[in-house]
C-alpha cells in the first residue's frame, strides 16, 4: 500500500512541482487521506493522496480484490486568491474517502457531492469527475494492479449538477465550452441551461 502512495506522490511532483502546503484527514475506519497543494502562477492544484491506496470495488461484491480494481487520485484546479479555497482540503478529503466509506466506484462523467459548499461562499457543492490524462499522466503498476488514473474534479452548481442528471456529462461539458466557462475561477456562477 505505503510503497503505491509513494510511487503516486512522486508522479505527482513530477507533474505538478513540489507541493507548498499538505494535510492529512482520518475518517472512522478509513485509511488517512491527504490532500496536497501546488501553486502554479496564479491558479492553485489540490490533489489528494491516499485514495489510490486501495483499488476500488463494486459495492455489490461479496469481496473486495486486493489488488484488481481502479485506482485514482483526485485533482482540482482553482484561480488562486479570488476565495478561501483552502478550505477546500477536508470536502476534497470526503469525496477521495468516499470509495472506501460508501463502495462508490469514481469514474470519469460521475458526479461527487459534499451536500455543503466546497469552500465558504462557494456557489458550488458537487463536482464532476473528468476525463484523466491531461494534466497528470496514470501511473502504470505492476501487474495484476490496474494503473492510478489522476481524475479532474469540475465543480457544479447545484442547477448544474441537476441538469447534467437528465443530460449528462458530454452535454455538460459542451455547454460549458460553448459559453466559455472559466471553471477554474472560485467565483464563477453557472453557465445558462436554457
Amino acid at each position: 500500500m505505503s510503497d503505491v502512495l509513494e510511487l503516486v506522490e512522486a508522479r505527482l511532483r513530477m507533474s505538478l512541482g513540489e507541493p507548498d502546503a499538505r494535510a492529512a484527514v482520518t475518517f472512522l475506519g478509513t485509511d488517512r487521506i491527504e490532500v496536497l497543494r501546488f501553486v502554479d502562477g496564479d491558479v492553485v492544484r489540490y490533489a489528494t493522496l491516499g485514495m489510490s491506496a486501495q483499488p476500488m470495488s463494486d459495492p455489490t461484491a461479496v469481496l473486495a480484490d486486493p489488488l484488481r480494481g481502479p485506482r485514482a487520485e483526485l485533482v482540482l484546479s482553482v484561480r488562486a486568491g479570488r476565495a478561501e479555497t483552502d478550505k477546500v482540503l477536508r470536502p476534497l478529503a470526503v469525496l477521495a474517502a468516499s470509495p472506501q466509506v460508501e463502495g462508490v466506484v469514481v469514474a470519469p462523467g460521475g458526479s461527487l457531492d459534499v451536500g455543503e459548499p466546497l469552500w465558504p461562499g462557494a456557489a458550488f457543492s458537487s463536482v464532476l469527475v473528468a476525463e484523466p490524462g491531461g494534466l497528470v499522466e496514470d501511473l502504470a503498476l505492476d501487474e495484476p494492479r490496474e494503473p492510478v488514473r489522476f481524475l479532474p474534479l469540475l465543480p457544479m452548481t447545484p442547477n448544474e449538477a441537476a441538469w447534467k442528471r437528465v443530460h449528462g456529462a458530454e452535454a455538460l461539458q459542451d455547454r460549458w465550452l460553448r459559453h466559455g466557462t472559466d471553471l477554474r475561477d472560485p467565483l464563477r456562477g453557472g453557465v445558462p441551461l436554457d
